[in-house]
């Protein structure tokens, strides 16, 4: 889409908050999208945001997709924020609220090539998931061990089996929550 070059290259998104704590200039979701409004009117483009709450294992998190239009094409890019219903301070509604805020930002900073590496708020909110895809490391484990799984039924067949296995066994070839260490110790495994 010729007219989504175009918009990028033409917004600028003013860093409108700032960190009092942190001592930092930050842009919001919002200060993103009143840099985009007269921009989408002067391209006849619009712009729909809609979230969608997942869960993959024991990790809850908020999937924004942005998407722009105009008569004839319409292109989208999604992001993720982690959501922590616990988190101290903030009641559920505010967890949701905020993990929805941070992934339409990023789901509006990969649409419209925003770079915020040198925004401190970037830093500071490690639940969100970042839309680039990542390099796993070699020594990195791939995936969550989560009950009810295949590699689940595996790991038990082989503790039928007579091997044995500790946590950190395990965890070099599974990222293991708290939960599913609670499950594994009630399997012997510790």
């Amino acid at each position: 889409m010729e007219k989504l070059i175009k918009i990028q290259s033409e917004l600028k998104a003013p860093k409108g908050q700032y960190n009092s704590f942190g001592k930092y200039k930050y842009r919001s979701c919002e200060d993103i999208l009143e840099a985009l409004k007269p921009i989408l009117l002067k391209h006849d483009c619009t712009l729909v945001i809609t979230d969608e709450i997942k869960q993959i294992g024991d990790i809850i998190y908020c999937e924004a997709t942005a998407t722009i239009s105009d008569k004839n094409t319409q292109i989208s890019v999604k992001a993720q924020a982690g959501i922590d219903p616990t988190k101290k301070g903030m009641d559920i509604s505010q967890t949701f609220g905020a993990s929805s805020s941070y992934a339409r930002k990023y789901a509006l900073n990969g649409l419209f090539l925003i770079d915020d590496t040198k925004d401190a708020d970037t830093n500071e909110h490690k639940q969100v998931l970042d839309t680039k895809p990542k390099i796993q490391k070699a020594n990195e484990p791939a995936m969550w061990l989560n009950k009810d799984t295949e590699q689940w039924a595996k790991l038990v067949s082989s503790i039928d089996e007579g091997k044995t296995f500790t946590v950190s066994d395990i965890r070099k070839k599974y990222k293991v929550s708290k939960e599913t260490e609670a499950e594994l110790k009630k399997l012997g495994i510790n």
